[in-house]
């Protein structure tokens, strides 16, 4: 079959691709950024991809008219806390305008759980979608789930972050609410499960895991599992606000994620039916068991897709090709150079900088840095990396976003978004000479953006010039 992924580098996008390849189905790629699908050239190869953002005016004749299926995998909640629900609609509207001059019989939606009553508005922005991709021509197929967990998730490393950082905690009340999470194991089953399957053509179904459980039982069962120490005091009162921030200092989400995600934990999330479940003969995996599964993929550096990586998780909010030329006029700059006595150990470290291995130099400075960027409504270091020792386009390694990765040149060009008074790049090349160039460029906003470089020289004297000799010598255990 025809099929085509929108939200193709998404956290589900980029677990799904592969399966679907592997399917031997011929998939078209729908992303805002052809550089940010973050998936190796032997995979490139095999798809087509076309550059949408569905935000915008639908053109005509982008998608190719023998399309047979399409996922529809998108969502903004990430990205607002106001408006995101306009959006959502905006998209799917869209989206339909481009699917109706195709041959597409069958769309099929991720969308939430939605049985409770009283609903939050990110459930009610899940519903509309819903009922706005049903006005299209194709049949839908919509699965709703609850909480997700997987390695990556936003969820999981909520939870992780959470249980792995506060042996004791004071939490608010939302804490007691039930929820029914699924592996992300099982979600794949049930997105290619119903793929083609007339069965489940225009109907919904609630997907979900074995186990119903609070947020504080999720939490505990985690604790248990990891062989982790944890207590939970739950208070009466706490503004919706205060948790949010409470998530956003301890976890490496984003504000506005953790102010929708609180929102929607006052909600209880729990499946109506498992009808799905039986009609595709799916055996639901235990939450403790779904937690080991992650485990094993991160152990053996396996993490398909993380939700860090989405452009909704920094500063960045358009294109990456925006910042990828990095500008030499009004600028300042700290150059240093070495040459190489072994080229291959320098491009290998360059490729493990950031998270676990840290930054070669004074990392207790990077540290600091990264509770001030915190404290004034950055990422800070928390975000980490996706992979110890890969890189794609458009990934984040703690406060800086991948603007572009090449071995073969080779170079890599990262974009700070950490808050400054300005605009930051770091950047690593190799000569043909293996001459090893790191060059740090701060292109100022006013005095103050210059008032912020002077008084950083001191801290950079010190830690560029140390990091470009450690690059370039220093050996790690493998």
């Amino acid at each position: 079959m025809k099929i085509l992924l929108t939200g193709a580098n998404g956290y589900i996008g980029m677990r799904l691709l592969p399966m679907l390849l592997e399917a031997n189905h011929e998939v078209v790629c729908v992303v805002r950024n052809e550089a940010r699908l973050s998936v190796s050239k032997k995979i490139k190869e095999q798809i087509t991809i076309i550059e949408i953002d569905f935000l915008d005016k639908p053109e005509a004749n982008k998608l190719p008219k023998d399309i047979d299926v399409a996922y529809y995998l998108l969502h903004s909640m990430s990205s607002s806390t106001s408006d995101f629900d306009e959006k959502e609609e905006l998209s799917a509207l869209n989206f339909n305008t481009y699917l109706a001059p195709t041959s597409c019989q069958q769309v099929i939606y991720l969308g939430g759980i939605a049985n409770d009553k009283n609903l939050s508005k990110h459930l009610r922005s899940r519903q509309n979608v819903e009922n706005t991709l049903k006005k299209g021509k194709a049949a839908l197929t919509v699965l709703r789930a609850g909480i997700i967990v997987g390695s990556g998730s936003s969820s999981f490393e909520i939870i992780r972050d959470l249980c792995e950082k506060l042996p004791v905690m004071i939490t608010p009340k939302w804490v007691n609410t039930k929820c029914q999470p699924i592996a992300i194991r099982n979600v794949m089953q049930y997105l290619t499960g119903v793929l083609g399957n007339e069965s489940t053509y225009n109907d919904q179904f609630d997907i979900g895991g074995p186990d119903v459980l609070s947020y504080k039982e999720m939490m505990q069962r985690y604790a248990t599992v990891r062989n982790l120490p944890l207590y939970i005091f739950t208070v009466p009162v706490m503004s919706p606000k205060i948790s949010s921030y409470w998530l956003y200092f301890i976890t490496s989400t984003s504000y506005k994620l953790a102010l929708n995600l609180v929102d929607s934990m006052k909600v209880e999330v729990i499946s109506s039916d498992s009808r799905l479940q039986d009609l595709l003969g799916i055996t639901p995996i235990s939450y403790e068991d779904a937690i080991d599964l992650a485990f094993a993929k991160i152990e053996q550096n396996q993490v398909a897709s993380s939700w860090k990586d989405s452009l909704v998780s920094g500063r960045i909010k358009v294109n990456l090709d925006d910042y990828i030329q990095v500008p030499s006029y009004g600028c300042l700059k700290d150059k240093q150079t070495i040459h190489l006595k072994d080229r291959k150990l320098a491009l290998e470290n360059i490729w493990a900088i950031g998270g676990d291995r840290g930054w070669y130099y004074g990392d207790w400075m990077w540290k600091i840095r990264g509770y001030i960027d915190k404290l004034v409504g950055g990422v800070g270091l928390r975000r980490g990396r996706t992979h110890p020792d890969k890189i794609f386009t458009g990934d984040v390694i703690d406060f800086w976003r991948v603007l572009l990765a090449s071995k073969e040149e080779p170079r890599l060009l990262l974009f700070a978004e950490m808050r400054v008074p300005g605009e930051a790049w770091l950047e690593f090349t190799i000569d043909d000479n293996d001459v090893l160039h790191q060059t740090a460029t701060f292109r100022p906003r006013g005095i103050f953006g210059r008032l912020y470089w002077y008084s950083m020289l001191p801290f950079h004297y010190f830690i560029f010039g140390e990091m470009i000799r450690n690059i370039a010598t220093k050996r790690f255990e493998q």
